[in-house]
């Protein structure tokens, strides 16, 4: 029998709570060691899944792996920390706090082979599964992604939000973008200096395709919606609903009374290709990239053409 990958988790917040969650119902896996700097919290989320606290990252040895759910500006000294001592590691998005920085950790972890992958879950949501399982040609691609005002969030709408399309639309072209055009827009009193509401983005690829991103924290309800152009096919993606639909125009005619027309449009429904919650997607992927049945190389390699889309269109506000 396989013995269970022994993982270290950094950071009992939200998103650490769910990763805790998730690795402590893996049959490949356990949550041996949670690390937090706030024993209070910290304690009480390692001992709801069965795992010990500590304050601070130890020494790797006897842990297969770790999940990085801190904050970004803690993402780079323990990203070195855990790639120093030869241990794959799931990071949450950002990679890190600066491009640079990003480079500097994907280097590393190139130069010495190891499992990198970074937490764009959007990936794994089954309707989006279920797309790219059937799309052929993709050339024009559309994502809105709109929210209430979060007080919590304190960066931008670009990496909070805009991250996960340009991610999602490098993946469904299956190209890296060679144009970047993006509006951003500062509205909320609340926001701090130079922190975007709002981010329009235009793509250009080198096939010719083009993707339109919105993201947004001015919306008064939640959207996430992904339209996918094809020739002769528009797949929609409601990444909330998580479901599929399909359009395939036949027809036009006018109407006989000349007072209209009508269209004939087909529409098809897939079933979803897996139901599976997209942090278990995940996490499960990331035990393949460990034990060999993903390739690493690969892996990482999908990581760093939506940061670079990301700094540049953050970098717009330089020249505000």
């Amino acid at each position: 029998m396989v013995p269970r990958k022994r993982i270290a988790l950094v950071g009992a917040g939200n998103m650490g709570s769910h990763h805790a969650r998730v690795i402590s119902q893996s049959d490949r896996a356990e949550l041996a060691i949670l690390v937090d700097p706030r024993e209070t919290i910290g304690r009480k989320v390692a001992e709801r899944y069965g795992a010990q606290w500590v304050p601070e990252l130890p020494a790797l040895t006897d842990l297969d792996a770790v999940v990085v759910a801190a904050a970004t500006e803690a993402h780079y000294d323990l990203a070195m920390q855990v790639l120093s001592q030869d241990r794959p590691l799931l990071i949450e998005k950002p990679v890190a706090d600066n491009l640079l920085r990003t480079k500097e950790i994907l280097d590393r972890a190139g130069e010495r082979d190891l499992p990198l992958m970074c937490g764009l879950l959007e990936r794994y949501n089954p309707a989006v599964l279920t797309a790219r399982s059937l799309l052929e040609n993709p050339l024009h691609v559309i994502a809105t992604r709109h929210s209430p005002y979060a007080p919590r969030i304190r960066t931008g709408v670009a990496w909070d939000l805009l991250v996960h399309d340009v991610d999602l639309a490098i993946n469904v072209i299956g190209k890296v973008p060679t144009t970047v055009d993006a509006t951003l827009g500062f509205f909320h009193p609340d926001s701090v200096p130079l922190a975007e509401d709002v981010a329009e983005t235009v793509l250009g690829f080198p096939n010719g395709a083009i993707a339109r991103i919105s993201a947004s924290r001015v919306g008064q309800r939640k959207v996430r919606h992904l339209s996918v152009y094809e020739l002769d096919r528009l797949i929609e993606i409601d990444l909330l609903r998580r479901d599929v639909t399909i359009y395939r125009h036949v027809s036009e005619n006018s109407v006989d009374d000349g007072r209209g027309y009508r269209q004939q449009t087909v529409i098809e429904i897939p079933e979803l290709v897996t139901s599976q919650e997209p942090l278990t997607t995940q996490f499960t992927r990331f035990l393949d990239v460990i034990d060999g049945t993903v390739d690493a190389a690969a892996e990482r390699d999908t990581i760093l053409p939506s940061h670079e889309v990301i700094d540049k269109v953050i970098s717009k506000k330089l020249s505000l």
